[in-house]
């Protein structure tokens, strides 16, 4: 592998000189300077990242923790991080970690010296937690938020979404209207169940824990959540799952069960993945924007970052939008976009 040294002693000058061009860090005249990059091409000169980071202070890397890896919500968020990463430059250093405190600390330790910030998408509410961990880089916290100003945020408007999409079912003449929740310790869930709840309040309707089934976001809770409802004396007559994954889920399960939806029960989902448009029938769903969202994220990352996580913390929210299919009988004139091999370009 040919080094800098190499490259220096080529061109007679010192490594100092090389460092200088190749790094950008200091004064050199044009033709030094592009004799030396021309030489380090035809040497096919690779600069080594660990020593770059520690002449710079800077790795050019993002870290980003997730809950999961699996699903389209979280292929469309990474695909959003990626595309605004790489256009400034930056690459992404991605890991699993859990709610658990302790796997989390242990994430953050790992990147330590190796990225020069971290997006953390904790699901925990007790996101208070991270403050007291051994970081200086800069962190921001995707849909969870900490007490104070010490981290930016950045959320989905979880309870208004929630309460237009049960709101839409009400207006559709639904009384009994049940919910496949999330986990209690998951804030986006925590909050829209809140806007469940806050909508059939409105509407006079009182809220039936009976119809408040647990889930955990995911497609086999939404399946055997629904086959719960089914088997209740006193069927709902419209399901509210409080993501996608669930709600086609709960799609499955009535299909196989031989209910008519949505003659017989009306479904609505959280997120409106990709996927949703393409459900038979096409899903109903509050969208987000997910990409968005992952590129807001390490837009906000990199703001600290370049101000070395000397500037005032921010929280912002991600307006959501309901997006009426033929899943609660709604009769849209959306189409799926027709195949394209071209990537997608994600403008915020």
């Amino acid at each position: 592998m040919v080094t800098i040294k190499d490259v220096a002693r080529e061109a007679n000058m010192s490594v100092a000189t090389v460092s200088r061009v190749l790094n950008g860090s200091g004064p050199v005249s044009e033709e030094t300077g592009r004799l030396i990059r021309e030489l380090a091409g035809r040497m096919r000169y690779v600069p080594h990242s660990g020593a770059r980071s520690l002449i710079t202070s800077k790795t050019e890397t993002l870290g980003v923790l997730l809950p999961d890896l699996y699903g389209e919500f979280f292929s469309e968020i990474i695909r959003g991080m990626d595309s605004t990463a790489q256009r400034h430059g930056f690459h992404l250093l991605i890991s699993r970690t859990y709610a658990d405190k302790h796997e989390i600390e242990t994430a953050m330790r790992a990147m330590r010296g190796r990225v020069d910030g971290v997006v953390v998408l904790s699901p925990d509410l007790d996101a208070d937690s991270l403050l007291n961990l051994p970081s200086t880089i800069p962190v921001v916290l995707l849909c969870s938020v900490a007490k104070g100003n010490e981290m930016d945020s950045l959320t989905i408007q979880n309870c208004r979404g929630a309460r237009d999409m049960v709101t839409h079912l009400v207006k559709l003449g639904h009384r009994r209207i049940a919910i496949i929740k999330g986990s209690p310790r998951n804030y986006d869930a925590t909050e829209r169940l809140r806007g469940y709840r806050m909508a059939l309040r409105d509407a006079g309707i009182t809220p039936e824990a009976s119809l408040e089934r647990e889930g955990d976001f995911s497609d086999a809770a939404g399946y055997a959540a629904a086959i719960e409802l089914l088997a209740m004396q006193k069927r709902p007559t419209a399901i509210f799952a409080a993501n996608d994954a669930m709600a086609i889920g709960a799609l499955s399960a009535l299909r196989e069960s031989g209910v008519r939806v949505p003659e017989e029960i009306a479904v609505g989902g959280f997120d409106d993945i990709p996927l949703a448009r393409y459900m038979d029938p096409p899903l109903s769903s509050v969208h987000v924007p997910i990409a968005e969202l992952g590129a807001r994220a390490v837009e906000m990352l990199l703001h600290g970052v370049t101000h070395k996580n000397d500037h005032p913390r921010r929280r912002e929210r991600v307006s959501t939008e309901l997006v009426i299919r033929r899943s609660t009988g709604g009769e849209s004139a959306e189409r799926p976009p027709p195949r394209t091999l071209k990537r997608e370009t994600v403008s915020t």
